[in-house]
């Protein structure tokens, strides 16, 4: 009897046990779903807040450039007869303290700005129909997806190498318990005053200039809401161009959001569409260019040089994660507003990217089989642990090294073995 109850216990501890495991690795993967999007949320809040900062400040600098010209042009006005190009408003005079008739609409003069035309797309790019049936056009058609991307051609191709993965293991045997990773510095927030919106609001200047701007610029808007409804582009670097020709012209408005509030047909949907897709592409080209033109300085310390290394490549990794983990609903939504889209796969800008960290590795590799030859580290196989985890890393991330990479593993390897014998 006893055994028998020993049994039934350890079988009821069993099952507990495997209904705790069970509820611990979904309570893990809720975490590092969590945690996915907590990253996400954090580099959306982070990318607004600096378009958001832009626009605070030029709209401070356009503020207190309209006060220093309404100062200059109160002190420096003379008696004299204009006639407004827009606002002529014959018979309807003032007189000022020298008598001398002067038209009612120099106080209201407001110079009308006559917008450019936004950058025109290749010819390749299909043109808007020009179909109007009772003032209504008809919606532009997609444009075509683009010829697949060659970057992995020639002698960018790569592969996987096994010696690579078989190193790391073995070393990772020898020492399983250390860890050699390093954490990014936080990007630090430029600081605003919180209550600067609240003061230049509190301006009836500032409000009369809104109201100004919504009474004069119907049409200048409906241009404008024209232009973004019909853009339909090819390729994202003709994104960039309309997204600054367009920043541009709303820059001549006092406070585009105060303004364009007041017209309900503005796109915003597709506006913001288009300021994401731009901003996005212009920060991922920037960080590519960053790594791709990354050289070591020799002076530095190895660890700081090391260290400076890990943390371009752990931003590289996080931007690219980011595209990745959104990149299903993004590109949809690019899709449905005629916004280009291919740049985000492994055939585009991403596996560019991608490729790009090679030049990390390399660098890296490098540095450390320079330093295992020198005769204080000579054996030290913490740091051969060292580049070869790196190594491995690059090698998962960008699917595998190039010729040039492979060569610069070999030496790694012969030197940090035979520092051993």
């Amino acid at each position: 009897m006893p055994q028998e109850d020993d049994e039934s216990e350890i079988k009821l501890l069993k099952k507990e046990l495997e209904v705790s495991q069970a509820r611990i690795e979904s309570l893990e993967k809720e975490n590092q779903e969590l945690k996915q999007e907590v990253s996400r949320l954090k580099a959306q809040i982070s990318s607004l807040r600096a378009h958001n900062n832009e626009r605070k400040t030029m709209l401070w600098k356009k503020l207190q450039n309209s006060l220093d010209s309404n100062y200059t042009d109160a002190s420096q006005h003379k008696p004299s007869i204009f006639m407004s190009v827009s606002e002529q408003r014959p018979g309807v005079l003032e007189k000022t303290s020298a008598g001398t008739d002067i038209p009612e609409a120099i106080a209201e003069k407001k110079t009308i700005k006559v917008p450019n035309p936004p950058p025109r797309p290749h010819p390749v790019t299909p043109s808007v129909p020009k179909e109007v049936v009772k003032g209504n056009k008809a919606p532009p058609t997609p444009p075509p997806p683009p010829l697949p991307s060659k970057l992995l051609a020639g002698s960018r191709a790569v592969r996987r190498v096994p010696e690579v993965m078989e190193l790391y293991r073995s070393l990772t045997r020898r020492d399983a318990n250390k860890d050699n990773r390093t954490n990014p510095a936080g990007t630090p927030v430029v600081a605003f005053t919180k209550n600067m919106i609240g003061e230049i609001e509190n301006r009836s200047s500032y409000l009369s200039a809104i109201k100004s701007d919504v009474e004069s610029r119907e049409e200048f808007i409906k241009f404008l809401v024209n232009e973004v409804e019909s853009a339909a582009h090819r390729d994202i670097s003709e994104v960039e161009s309309f997204v600054k020709w367009l920043d541009e012209e709303l820059s001549s408005l006092v406070d585009e959001r105060a303004v364009l509030r007041h017209f309900p047909q503005w796109p915003e949907r597709k506006a913001d569409a288009l300021r994401e897709a731009a901003f996005t592409y212009r920060d991922l080209r920037s960080l590519e260019s960053e790594v791709s033109h990354f050289e070591d300085n020799p002076k530095e310390p190895l660890t700081q040089a090391l260290r400076r290394i890990q943390a371009l490549q752990d931003r590289l990794e996080q931007s690219i994660d980011n595209i990745e983990r959104m990149r299903e609903s993004t590109s949809k939504r690019y899709r449905d507003l005629l916004i280009p889209w291919e740049w985000m796969l492994d055939t585009g800008l991403i596996g560019q990217m991608k490729l790009s960290s090679l030049k990390l590795a390399k660098e890296y590799m490098k540095r450390i089989a320079k330093q295992l030859q020198s005769d204080e580290c000579s054996n030290d196989d913490n740091l051969m642990l060292q580049g070869v985890r790196f190594a491995y890393r690059i090698h998962q991330f960008a699917g595998g090294f190039d010729v040039e990479t492979i060569q610069v593993f070999q030496k790694l390897k012969k030197v940090g073995l035979g520092s051993d014998k």
